[in-house]
């Protein structure tokens, strides 16, 4: 079971998240078949497969992007309406998503982009920026670990190394209270220096005590952080493993047998 406090008040719930039977179509091409999986709090789960595996479109109905062909979703043991679902009530649900770019506007200073879109304002719905920017340096420095001369809440995004942009953009998915974080791909095209970066802001989510999904091709990363490994092959999910079952070789020799195993096929995205 899990327990959520909120405004002094325990509520106690089996997962954070649900799927049950979550399947989509695009016409004659099946993209998900048949998934069920259930993610329950300060738990890591990796989320991995082959390229047109499924998992990119499994996040997007998971966070309100794409609505399924058919299958029920549960967030905190509370079914969710179709209709009404989309990004906006995601997030007002408590998912973030950091995606592997774009996740920051270069551009802009750190303090607006950690606000962009639910910005603090006065009665009069003006923007408080002197409040923003102190919540920014405190989560910087508190929460992120940026003590470094020269990098605040006014210093402007591009003067940041790509670990920490990506520690910037987990950062303010749990300055927001996420109850589970989305990560894709995280460490694509960084430096080894600088993955050593992210995969401890990663470490981080988990010590906070919220859940999150981590899309990874890179397996090594993958082993190494999650509680439990989904993997989905074809739209459809093959395996749930625990990474302390398997070695990292077998991890990788079963992925590769995978594809020689079964028929290239059109399925997934």
């Amino acid at each position: 079971m899990v327990e959520i406090v909120r405004d002094g008040l325990a509520r106690t719930y089996q997962h954070i998240v649900r799927a049950e039977g979550i399947s989509l179509s695009y016409g004659n091409i099946r993209a998900l078949s048949d998934i069920d999986l259930a993610i329950g709090r300060n738990e890591i789960v990796g989320l991995i497969g082959d390229n047109g595996a499924g998992k990119s479109t499994l996040i997007k109905v998971l966070t309100g992007v794409v609505r399924p062909t058919s299958g029920r979703l549960f967030v905190r043991d509370a079914e969710v309406d179709w209709a009404r679902y989309s990004v906006h009530e995601a997030h007002r649900l408590r998912f973030e998503t950091v995606y592997q770019e774009k996740s920051l506007g270069d551009k802009q200073p750190l303090w607006r982009n950690i606000f962009v879109g639910r910005q603090i304002t006065n009665r009069f719905g003006f923007i408080k920026v002197d409040e923003e920017r102190r919540v920014a340096n405190d989560l910087l420095s508190q929460r992120l670990g940026f003590r470094g001369v020269g990098i605040d809440a006014n210093s402007a995004v591009s003067k940041l190394s790509g670990g920490e942009r990506q520690g910037v953009a987990i950062g303010r998915a749990m300055h927001f209270d996420a109850d589970l974080i989305v990560l894709d791909e995280p460490t694509v095209a960084l430096a080894i220096s600088e993955v050593r970066k992210v995969l401890d802001f990663v470490r981080s989510i988990k010590d906070s005590g919220r859940a999150c999904i981590y899309i990874e091709h890179n397996l090594a990363h993958v082993h190494e952080l999650a509680d439990r490994l989904l993997v989905l092959d074809r739209g459809r999910l093959v395996a749930n493993i625990k990474p302390g079952d398997i070695s990292l070789e077998d991890l990788t020799k079963f992925l590769i047998d995978l594809q020689h195993r079964l028929p290239s096929g059109r399925e997934g995205r």
